[in-house]
């Protein structure tokens, strides 16, 4: 993904597979005090990156998210890109 895609309070997947799987929510976009540098919070919510807190540059959590997820009923599910939809009655 690219930083611009990522939106504060939504949720991202890095995509893996297993153990490494995770889910985590974009809290806050801030500013580090002492570098100045600008930095995203986070909180981890399922896989890996449950119930852990965390922050990074922008970039890095750019690299991390692979896509966007959102909680359908108790599954995380990828919102957008490579959902299939019906086929239409085009052929007939």
């Amino acid at each position: 993904m690219t930083i611009h895609e990522l939106k504060i309070g939504y949720f991202y997947s890095n995509g893996a597979y297993g153990r490494t799987w995770g889910v985590r929510q974009l809290a806050e976009a801030g500013t580090d005090t002492e570098t100045g540098e600008p930095i995203f919070r986070f909180k981890g919510v399922a896989g890996t990156c449950r119930r852990k807190k965390g922050h990074c540059s922008p970039l890095e959590f750019a690299r991390w998210a692979k896509y966007q997820v959102a909680l359908q009923e108790n599954d995380w599910k990828r919102v957008g890109g490579e959902e299939l939809t019906p086929a239409d009655p085009q052929d007939a």
